[in-house]
């Protein structure tokens, strides 16, 4: 029996291991998306539409959610708890645990939340939607950001990705708490508390060395209800328990129980959560009258403009800033360039920014808003694949030259005694014992 397992065995692995392949989760990320936008455009949106909306659940605490909402707040969750894990290495062990390094993704989230939201108002000043639609343009989609990353940034270095994930959370995470203070009109105080609680101890039994998988399913599952039961979108609970996971290991461990988890729970996540979402969250109806209202609607011109233009401004511009004020450095083999090429790809919003979309305005304006999130989501994510690949190309092109870089590109240093090498056989002085061999 232990024979016939083995294979098996084998190919689950195997599977498992190309599912963790970034390029891979992101082709069918991606492929999802192409296939909602199909179906709700297609004869069979009547069926994509009744099973999006199939409600799925028991009422007690708020538990009877349709099939859309079930992928949103549940199965998004386990990616966040994902990319968490991911974080809170970086913050601890990785490249963001410098200060300074850490501080730049916060101060550019920032810049990424109130450039957008001011380019948006400004476009749609005047028109009565204004105090509704500027909120819209402030998120950035984590999953379809770093699908687009992975496709089309394989000549970045992995301190671009550190960046975008980095960002994309807290950029997340604002959006969640401006979604908490603007349309949270049910707070619910005591499962906010009952939350709180459990995270608390679930953070003890991490402190206390517990692994019991018959202690953790069950409290995981605990804190996500209390959560959403609370009124705050759950993804906040994978965030949460995240970043509470320890990340450095014991002497006796063979791997810390954050990089366990990490790789236990990645193929899942990229094969059944992020596909599952992006199956219900791009399936935007698009007709003509809502083309026709694309061109010429103020309130679909703000969200396009606070999307592509704010995003990659407010985004760049703060976290230039910062490091021209010292507050904040960038990672040594990140150029300005580079910067700017991952932070297009801050205007690629679906999940939060459809809906703040939803929460914040009528049903045909929120339809509208919709579908311009995807225009302007689409634009950046091209805008984005296009710098990307021009930005690999000239890191390769650096790495196969002995020119000197731009003074902009910081991903390439001369080497110093090879200078000196050169200078004094070129000359025919002696050599040094600085200089290097060869």
């Amino acid at each position: 029996m232990s024979h016939r397992r083995r294979p098996a065995a084998k190919a689950f692995a195997e599977f498992a291991r190309y599912l963790r392949t970034e390029t891979v989760g992101g082709v069918v990320l991606l492929g999802a998306a192409a296939l909602a936008l199909l179906l709700a455009n297609s004869p069979a949106s009547g069926v994509y539409t009744a099973v999006r909306d199939t409600v799925i659940g028991p009422q007690f605490l708020h538990l009877d959610l349709t099939v859309d909402e079930w992928a949103k707040d549940g199965l998004l969750a386990l990616f966040f708890f994902v990319a968490g894990l991911e974080l809170k290495r970086e913050l601890v062990l990785g490249e963001l645990s410098n200060v300074k390094a850490a501080v730049l993704p916060v101060i550019a989230a920032l810049g990424g939340m109130v450039v957008p939201a001011v380019v948006a108002l400004s476009v749609a000043w005047g028109d009565s939607r204004a105090g509704e639609v500027w909120a819209v343009p402030v998120a950035t989609d984590i999953a379809f950001a770093l699908g687009v990353l992975a496709l089309t940034g394989s000549g970045m270095p992995g301190s671009a990705r550190v960046f975008l994930l980095s960002l994309a959370v807290v950029d997340d995470l604002g959006a969640i708490l401006l979604i908490a203070v603007l349309f949270t009109g049910n707070f619910n105080l005591v499962a906010a508390a009952a939350a709180a609680v459990l995270l608390a101890l679930y953070w003890y039994l991490q402190r206390r060395r517990v692994t019991s998988s018959w202690i953790y399913v069950p409290l995981v599952v605990s804190v996500w209800v209390a959560v959403h039961a609370s009124g705050v979108h759950a993804t906040i609970a994978g965030v949460a328990l995240a970043l509470l996971t320890r990340v450095q290991k014991d002497p006796y461990e063979r791997e810390a129980p954050a990089l366990r988890l990490e790789h236990r729970l990645q193929p899942w996540s990229a094969a059944v959560a992020v596909p599952v979402f992006a199956l219900f969250a791009a399936g935007v109806p698009i007709g003509a009258e809502t083309l026709h209202r694309l061109i010429g609607d103020r309130l679909a011109l703000a969200v396009v403009a606070g999307l592509v233009v704010g995003k990659f401004v407010g985004i760049t511009g703060a976290a230039l800033l910062a490091v021209r004020l010292r507050l904040a450095t960038l990672p040594a083999d990140l150029g300005r360039r580079d910067l700017a090429a991952v932070a297009m790809l801050g205007g690629v919003g679906f999940t939060v920014s459809l809906l703040i979309a939803e929460l914040s305005l009528d049903q045909s304006d929120a339809d509208l808003a919709k579908a311009a999130v995807l225009l302007a989501s689409m634009i950046a994510a091209l805008l984005a694949a296009l710098l990307l690949i021009g930005r690999g190309r000239a890191r390769e092109r650096n790495a196969n030259t002995t020119a000197r870089p731009a003074p902009d590109d910081r991903a390439w240093h001369d080497d110093a005694g090879d200078q000196r090498a050169r200078k004094r056989r070129r000359f025919g002085a002696a050599p040094s014992p600085l200089d290097p061999p060869g």
